[in-house]
């Protein structure tokens, strides 16, 4: 009987390494366009998960599509969600050093139909894969990115929610609120010196005038980039990892897709 026994749980335990064998995040590098211009983002999803599942758009900081947008959209896969980190600069352009991301960033910042039309053209790419569940859609992005998702949001885009982590909250059109369609959630830095305090007033009253269902979070001794492992542990630069502020923001993000995919 001891024999059998041990046999039956070897036979248990080989399938069960098995399963876990092909349970993994495939990933894989995405060429699309928008217009003319060649983009290349990053694609995350699990498959040991059957069927379609919810979609996340995920917009990287000023740098571009590289490491650390890669890895938020391993994680959201390895929530069962399919990820697609769009491209906005175009398929190369990585920009290496503070002062490029910043020349880089400028273009789209200051011509925000640019800006929405690559995100578009990012969110169309996430759509139409076919284990994306086109009726349940959210955005989220860092920095750069979390301005984008709010411009993707204003320009009337058909997505449950966007979730901005310390992004930029100002835009030239806030009358646009009015077009929002999904819920908006923004972690924000408590001490964001990049933000100034102007700017958090005229987004909180964008979205009130624009009737939009909206929450903001405020983490307290966070700056600029507080998710960003990159950024240093020197808030007095500006910019700094700050990893309770990280984890806090991540759950609250969670939070928020609980309720916008129910």
């Amino acid at each position: 009987m001891k024999s059998l026994f041990l046999i039956i749980m070897a036979l248990f335990a080989g399938s069960f390494s098995a399963l876990n064998v092909h349970a993994e995040v495939i990933s894989e590098l995405v060429e699309y366009k928008q217009g003319d211009t060649v983009l290349e983002g990053y694609l995350a999803y699990d498959n040991a998960i059957s069927g379609k599942r919810p979609g996340i758009l995920v917009v990287h900081e000023w740098k571009g599509v590289g490491p650390y947008v890669k890895q938020r959209a391993e994680q959201l896969a390895k929530l069962g969600y399919i990820a697609f980190a769009a491209d906005i600069y175009g398929k190369g352009v990585r920009p290496q050093t503070n002062d490029d991301a910043s020349k880089v960033a400028s273009i789209y910042k200051s011509d925000r139909k640019l800006m929405r039309a690559r995100a578009a053209a990012g969110l169309d790419v996430l759509k139409n894969h076919k284990l994306t569940d086109t009726k349940q859609i959210a955005a989220i992005g860092y920095c750069f990115g979390g301005t984008t998702v709010l411009e993707l949001a204003r320009s009337g885009a058909d997505i449950a929610g966007v979730v901005s982590f310390h992004g930029g909250l100002d835009t030239p059109t806030p009358e646009d609120a009015k077009q929002i369609r999904g819920k908006v959630l923004a972690l924000h830095g408590g001490d964001d010196p990049f933000v100034p305090a102007e700017h958090v007033a005229a987004f909180q009253d964008e979205m009130r005038r624009g009737g939009v269902d909206w929450q903001m979070v405020s983490y307290g001794g966070a700056v600029h980039s507080f998710t960003v492992p990159e950024a240093g542990d020197d808030p007095s630069k500006g910019a700094a990892y700050n990893e309770q502020a990280d984890k806090r923001s991540w759950e609250a993000m969670k939070t928020f897709f609980a309720e916008i995919f129910r």
